[in-house]
């Protein structure tokens, strides 16, 4: 059994969600609205401030999809009640991030600066304070939006092995190799 899909998801107050005819599913919330497309086959029931995903049969497609669709739907209700954040961490002398509006400009050792536009749902930050790495913050109530512009940014430079410089995750641990010896 799956015990993703077979939890209820409590919705809090202020947070409404409508299934339309073809399982199209609306969640609004003080943060903003998001929408998602649900497999016919997942049945979707709400009963006392608790939505609960129900699949048809055992087959191994219908329990991967049970899971699967609680999980985004779970995470819609998160995203437009308190919302996600990322944060990226640029290690390299003379590395730095700077923002105007939507428009995100990171200096990551090339011959010119890497401009990137960030979606108008994100929104961005860049702190730079003397002595630690400039971090770049995001937030976002939508959770695969904000994790596909992560990624794009750490694309930009990802984190080397031997040194550790490049785009990461606050947090996120990078495995370093040896490098030479000296014979």
């Amino acid at each position: 059994m799956s015990r993703i899909g077979l939890s209820p998801i409590e919705i809090p107050s202020g947070v409404t969600i409508d299934v339309s005819k073809g399982n199209l599913v609306t969640v609004k919330g003080p943060k903003g609205q998001l929408t998602q497309q649900v497999d016919p086959d997942i049945a979707l029931a709400m009963e006392d401030g608790v939505l609960n995903v129900t699949r048809p049969t055992d087959q191994k497609r219908h329990k991967s999809l049970h899971g699967l669709y609680r999980s985004l739907v779970n995470n819609m209700v998160i995203g437009v009640t308190e919302g996600f954040v990322k944060e990226l961490e640029l290690i390299g002398v003379g590395y730095r991030a700077e923002n105007s509006g939507q428009l995100l400009t990171l200096v990551l050792g090339y011959s010119h600066p890497v401009m990137f536009y960030i979606p108008d749902e994100v929104k961005v930050e860049a702190k730079m304070e003397k002595g630690k790495p400039p971090i770049v913050r995001l937030e976002s109530f939508d959770k695969q939006l904000i994790g596909q512009v992560a990624a794009r940014i750490r694309a930009f430079r990802r984190p080397e092995p031997y040194k550790g410089k490049g785009i990461k995750f606050v947090g996120e641990e990078i495995r370093r190799k040896q490098g030479k010896t000296a014979g």
